[in-house]
């Protein structure tokens, strides 16, 4: 089987992370967003994963050839030369989707953090006989987005109402996608949508069907969803494989170290922490909340919560980062100095306290 996953543009959102790698080479929960994709891929028995992309081709073929053979899995590219939207991509990189086997390719957003049920997906898939099926997630606030009307207990898709007024259903579309090879005949290499064009398009053929994602979703494209994402994905591993959770007196709730960091004496790391490659978290330091990105090291008595260490920053001694601040890579906090959502673009020093949520250039 083979994958597509949409990796488009240049991850505004995520800046100043993404000035430094592209979004889906930014660390999640110890490792680069995409690698969370294709591991799940490999287990259900994907071969190949095109990656649809209009930037840096090259840095992300360069960083994943190194997975490839680690994982045993094709990763080429599929790049626009302008963007394509959601669809054309599929377009494009048709060639390296049809292989004459009939059988169908995945396509995945690639900001979506979930539990990937892709074994379930495949077999919804066969068994209901349609031409595409896409997976849905039940949200609080329906009218803040698309949502999917369905038969409960088909999951044939019947409509889609864009931001609907009136309550007609809870579902929305989570940017996972089992499709036949017959889709792409249906799409035509222009920029197009896939949700807005060619998924009403095969619903009313009454073609698509749509299954329930169990377990959590998050998209984490922008930076208070990556930190949610962090709390569901850890509280996903408590109940999965919790050994792979740090345990100890210092640590509170879910919390996950990389086996190369160093935690200093008396610290209070929890809960919804991620600890990197070779960080060093000296003594008395509390984190909660937040993510240390590799090779950054929080120093005495700091204290981090909901924020984004960034690779290779400090936080000084006495320091205090909070409020959604974000340390691009190489950033360094100055003793006892304060942060309320400061973000600070990479290669930065900051020597004064930065009272209100402002970018620091």
């Amino acid at each position: 089987m083979k994958a597509l996953i949409l990796v488009g543009g240049f991850g505004t959102r995520l800046r100043p992370l993404t000035l430094s790698v592209p979004k889906p080479l930014v660390d999640f929960a110890n490792k680069p967003m995409i690698l969370h994709q294709i591991e799940a891929l490999k287990e259900v028995g994907v071969t190949e994963v095109v990656l649809a992309i209009n930037y840096q081709p090259e840095v992300m073929l360069n960083f994943l050839k190194e997975f490839e053979t680690k994982i045993g899995i094709t990763i080429t590219c599929s790049q626009e030369t302008e963007p394509l939207g959601t669809a054309g991509p599929l377009a494009l990189a048709r060639d390296k989707l049809v292989d004459g086997s009939g059988e169908p390719f995945f396509v995945l957003n690639s900001d979506v953090i979930s539990e990937y049920p892709f074994a379930e997906l495949v077999k919804f898939h066969k068994s209901h006989g349609g031409e595409a099926t896409i997976m849905v997630t039940k949200v609080d606030e329906p009218s803040k987005y698309g949502v999917v009307v369905m038969e409960e207990e088909t999951g044939k898709v019947e409509r889609f109402v864009e931001k609907p007024k009136i309550f007609v259903g809870n579902k929305i579309n989570a940017g996972i996608y089992l499709l036949n090879p017959s889709v792409l005949d249906l799409i035509e290499l222009r920029p197009t949508s896939i949700e807005k064009e060619v998924f009403p398009k095969i619903a009313s053929d009454q073609n698509l069907f749509a299954m329930v994602l169990p377990g959590f979703w998050m998209d984490i494209g922008q930076p208070k969803d990556y930190i949610t994402g962090l709390r569901l994905y850890l509280d996903s591993i408590r109940k999965k494989s919790s050994a792979k959770l740090a345990v100890g007196s210092h640590f509170i709730g879910n919390v996950l170290v990389h086996e190369t960091a160093v935690i200093g004496e008396g610290c209070l790391i929890g809960p919804d922490v991620a600890i990197g490659p070779g960080c060093v978290v000296e003594s008395g330091v509390r984190l909660s909340r937040c993510t240390v990105m590799r090779g950054a090291r929080v120093k005495n008595h700091a204290c981090v919560s909901s924020s984004i260490i960034g690779w290779h920053s400090t936080v000084g001694q006495w320091a205090r980062v909070e409020n959604m601040t974000i340390l691009g890579e190489d950033v360094h906090v100055g003793d006892e100095v304060y942060s309320n959502g400061g973000v600070v673009l990479p290669h930065k020093e900051i020597k004064s306290s930065i009272l209100k949520p402002e970018i620091v250039m």
